[in-house]
């Protein structure tokens, strides 16, 4: 139940005893009898129970002139289904969404007329958005947004005009917004990750075209530097933390062709290495780890929006299909609440 193929038709429900869904899949286990390769679920089975059965997966906005919907989704693992979540105040694209608190937020973002500051903050609890947390210091949209030590770190994005390079952070306590270091690169559309206590930021488009360069924000001592550069120019890739490795897979190059290529940054080389290709081209990709597994949910493939999900599996170094939501989130994000 709540799966569903790409063209929207529901697969089969399996029977509910062989469900890995409460080991963080959304698709049914094979009978042990069988001599099958090692399944996610046994490389999950590792996991204490906090890690497995604790997160929670939403699926924020997706906007379009053509769909200006801006739906919210949530899977539901209890059920192995999507649900509707609900809407934001403000319907825009371009929003970038961040969990923080046991809340999530949306921030800037914009419309078909202009760029938004606001900042608004979802509770699981009531389904419920509101719209009462302080605004950016200027409107933008495409901007990279994480939680690292208490604060959520809003970087880059564009303001309308061009690409930015500004940095702030916000503190829940004191509801405010706070300049910091600005990147050395103005980026929008860059994806960013918090590994071993830094931020790194990574591609985007500079104003001219997809960028590959990479800069790191060390708290300690309030800098970026520069990093070794990624493989491929990238803007609306998809980015997380995966077994202590940052992966940043799809988006669009400087080419505007979309990718469905992947690559990984080992913090103790700085080198980037390829990883095994998507089944499908995704820009505006969300990459995640949910309940232990590396998901690409939605995105596009440059003929259209997809709802579909690709599951990684690290030692095999392969991508499969895995289940679909049940509605196109055009440049929509997937976040994960532990």
């Amino acid at each position: 139940m709540g799966v569903y193929d790409e063209q929207g038709a529901a697969i089969q429900e399996p029977e509910q005893r062989h469900m890995a869904i409460k080991q963080g899949l959304i698709s049914p286990e094979r009978h042990r009898s069988m001599p099958t390769p090692r399944s996610p679920r046994q490389h999950l089975s590792r996991l204490p129970p906090k890690d497995v059965f604790n997160n929670s997966m939403f699926m924020v906005g997706g906007w379009s002139r053509q769909d200006p919907s801006c739906l919210v989704e949530q899977f539901c693992p209890e059920y192995n289904e999507w649900r509707g979540a609900a809407r934001m105040v403000t319907r825009r694209g371009g929003v970038a969404v961040g969990t923080l608190d046991g809340h999530i937020y949306t921030v800037g973002g914009e419309d078909h007329a202009r760029c938004y500051s606001n900042v608004e903050r979802y509770s699981p609890d009531t389904d419920s958005w509101s719209p009462d947390v302080a605004p950016l210091s200027s409107p933008r949209s495409g901007v990279c947004l994480l939680e690292m030590d208490g604060f959520l770190y809003a970087i880059g994005g564009h303001d309308g005009v061009t690409a930015i390079n500004t940095v702030e952070r916000y503190d829940p306590k004191m509801n405010s917004w706070s300049k910091q270091a600005a990147m050395s690169t103005r980026r929008s559309k860059a994806v960013a990750a918090v590994l071993n206590g830094k931020v790194y930021v990574m591609g985007g488009n500079d104003g001219d075209m997809a960028i590959n360069s990479v800069e790191c924000y060390d708290p300690a001592d309030g800098a970026w530097s520069i990093c070794a550069h990624m493989l491929c120019p990238r803007e609306g890739a998809g980015c997380t933390v995966y077994l202590g490795h940052i992966y940043v897979a799809g988006g669009r190059d400087e080419l505007h062709l979309n990718l469905c290529s992947a690559e990984r940054f080992d913090p103790d080389t700085s080198r980037w290495t390829p990883v095994k290709r998507m089944r499908n081209k995704r820009n505006d990709v969300s990459l995640v780890v949910f309940n232990g597994a590396m998901l690409a949910v939605g995105g596009s493939d440059g003929i259209t929006d997809l709802k579909t999900i690709e599951i990684y599996c690290h030692e095999s170094n392969t991508w499969r299909h895995f289940g679909s939501m049940k509605r196109k989130h055009p440049g929509g994000r997937v976040v994960v609440m532990c």
